[in-house]
């Protein structure tokens, strides 16, 4: 006698609804792959160019105002216990000389005020080069460390800086407030300090002074400097911003009569500039490197690229490979020894660039911030209107839209696959009813037989 086990209709239901849909399944699988390895690329070749602009940006941006040049200068001091140098691209090759006489320096006040003085109220008035300053009401106030923070957070503090210093002597602490101005400079000095109208009693133990620099070796007349016969220069910092085209000059320490002066020697720098140029090679290298990866077509030993096929992606390696190559007054990379490689990518020639910058240093900016009339490298590249910001801008370029458009495709896929397991729990179902029904008649047929068959004989010849 045949039996049916309780699960066989449960069992073939399965896997004929199974086979049903195991084709959609296969091809939604097929789709998902496909599509988040997309996007996974495509996260990949975003960071690629963020990282490319980054860098183009950081090269245009040499110097200051992002103007200058891309040839860098250095500075040789003759000593530089007496001033630090920055140099930008504009800087010119030169020697100069410098006699620091003053470095500049912050006014500082001592007051006699006292905690015990804080009993009552008043108003305490600042004012620095003879300006109206501002003013502290002192109600409620009862220490010197309150008082210092009540000006140093006045809304109209116009450059005045509160401090408490402490001293002990024989076992008597005694507190000072101390006033600072902000900045250095002649006219950062602190000349209005009243207290209830009546002026204060103080020590200046700092004089606000401006930093005086000669420029050469001064004429001295009976120990001081002859202004009438020397260069003398003036700044309230003892930062001389533009000294000299394209130098900052730093002063920490002053000369005595008979100091040689500071000699400071501009002249370009090679190994820096060439290091610049060499950061825009490898990053375009490193961008279609990436680029390569992920467009490989692929073969019986090499994995094809997600993006084999994608127009967008061949785009943007043209569009960048176009600007690159492009001719700029007649100049291009090739003109700074820059050539293309057999694998795709570039390679500077260090000893072609060195006879280009020996000779025309010029063609370095106009190949890469343009000659006025035509934008160089970089702008090109940056333009947000015809360079990678057609594809990069997180507004309308061209990869967001691409990215959005692969993001529906996976919702549509998840939508998709929720319907093949709608379809899938309905063939079920029908399956399980059918087989369910079908098992009943068999086991009723077989109910039926084993009556028949299992009679008596005498029964059976009836």
């Amino acid at each position: 006698m045949t039996t049916f086990d309780t699960n066989y209709a449960h069992n073939m239901a399965t896997q004929l609804a199974g086979y049903d849909v195991q084709g959609s399944y296969s091809r939604l699988d097929r789709n998902k792959k496909d599509f988040q390895a997309q996007q996974k690329a495509l996260t990949t070749l975003s960071s690629a160019l963020s990282t490319f602009q980054s860098k183009l940006s950081s090269l245009k941006g040499v110097g200051s105002g992002g103007t200058a040049s891309m040839v860098q200068n250095k500075a040789t001091l003759s000593s530089p216990d007496y001033a630090t140098a920055t140099v930008g691209g504009t800087a010119k090759a030169g020697s100069y000389q410098f006699h620091v006489a003053q470095l500049a320096s912050k006014d500082q006040l001592v007051l006699g005020l006292q905690a015990g003085d804080l009993t009552g109220s008043g108003t305490l008035e600042l004012g620095q080069n003879g300006a109206v300053g501002f003013a502290v009401d002192m109600a409620g106030i009862t220490t010197l460390e309150a008082l210092a923070a009540k000006i140093n957070d006045a809304a109209d503090n116009s450059g005045v800086q509160a401090s408490v210093v402490r001293s002990v002597s024989g076992g008597v602490t005694t507190d000072r407030l101390v006033l600072s101005s902000e900045n250095t400079g002649a006219d950062q000095a602190i000349t209005k300090v009243r207290i209830g109208g009546v002026d204060a009693a103080s020590t200046r133990v700092s004089t606000a002074k401006n930093a005086v620099v000669y420029l050469g070796s001064p004429v001295f007349n009976a120990g001081v400097i002859d202004d009438a016969q020397s260069i003398k220069l003036e700044n309230s910092s003892n930062t001389f911003a533009g000294i000299a085209d394209g130098l900052d000059l730093t002063f920490s320490k002053t000369h005595k009569e008979g100091d040689a002066p500071l000699s400071v020697d501009v002249a370009q720098d090679t190994s820096a500039t060439k290091a610049k140029v060499q950061e825009f090679v490898d990053a375009y290298n490193t961008l279609m490197s990436t680029i390569k990866t992920l467009t490989a077509a692929g073969g019986e030993d090499a994995e094809r690229g997600p993006l084999a096929a994608d127009g967008m992606t061949r785009g943007i390696k043209s569009l960048v490979d176009n600007l690159v190559r492009q001719n700029v007054g007649g100049e291009s990379l090739v003109s700074l020894g820059i050539t293309a490689k057999r694998d795709g990518g570039l390679e500077l020639n260090g000893e072609r660039f060195d006879k280009m910058l020996a000779s025309r240093p010029e063609v370095l900016d106009t190949v890469f911030k343009g000659n006025g009339s035509d934008k160089g490298l970089l702008d090109s590249l940056l333009d947000t209107q015809k360079g990678l910001a057609v594809y990069t801008s997180s507004v309308n370029g061209v990869l967001k839209s691409r990215k959005d458009s692969l993001a529906d495709s996976l919702k549509r896929v998840d939508q998709q696959y929720e319907r093949v397991d709608t379809q899938h729990q309905n063939l079920y179902q029908r399956y399980l009813k059918q087989y369910t029904a079908m098992v009943q008649i068999m086991s009723s047929l077989e109910y039926t037989s084993s009556m028949y068959f299992d009679l008596p004989s005498a029964e059976k010849k009836k």
